[in-house]
């Protein structure tokens, strides 16, 4: 939830929140845990009488669409039978792409500048009034 933020912008909003709240803060910190905690007991609470009603141990976890259905409809083939597809086209493109890959990095390397190329040209032969042209700006 904070992945975003520094230490410096937690510290200051730890210092706004004492500035608002002031002699409060120590209240409204624990009517927030305590918020926190009754949502805790009431999710657990529906999934029991969840879990009661339906016949099955159901988990907090489970009661996210797919997984409920992974879990309590599909059986173990079902579910390999549905991947099995998947699973060879995945493998295709995945070679494919790792063909590309290494097409790339042969053209970067030859393409580096920085790194001598290994050629036929002599330095005598590579001199600027002997190196072919890319562009011919004779407009005749």
């Amino acid at each position: 939830m904070f992945d975003n933020l520094n230490w410096w912008e937690i510290g200051a909003l730890l210092l706004l929140a004492l500035l608002i709240f002031g002699d409060k803060l120590p209240n409204v910190i624990s009517d927030g845990l305590r918020m926190v905690r009754n949502l805790r007991n009431m999710a657990r609470n529906a999934t029991g009488d969840l879990s009661r009603e339906l016949g099955t141990d159901i988990q907090l976890e489970d009661l996210h669409p797919k997984a409920f259905i992974r879990k309590h409809l599909l059986s173990e083939e079902d579910e390999e039978a549905l991947r099995k597809p998947l699973r060879g086209m995945y493998d295709t493109v995945k070679a494919d792409l790792d063909g590309v890959k290494d097409e790339i990095k042969d053209v970067a390397s030859s393409a580096d500048i920085r790194t001598p190329a290994t050629s036929a040209i002599t330095p005598s032969a590579a001199t600027p009034a002997t190196r072919p042209h890319k562009f011919d700006l004779d407009a005749t």
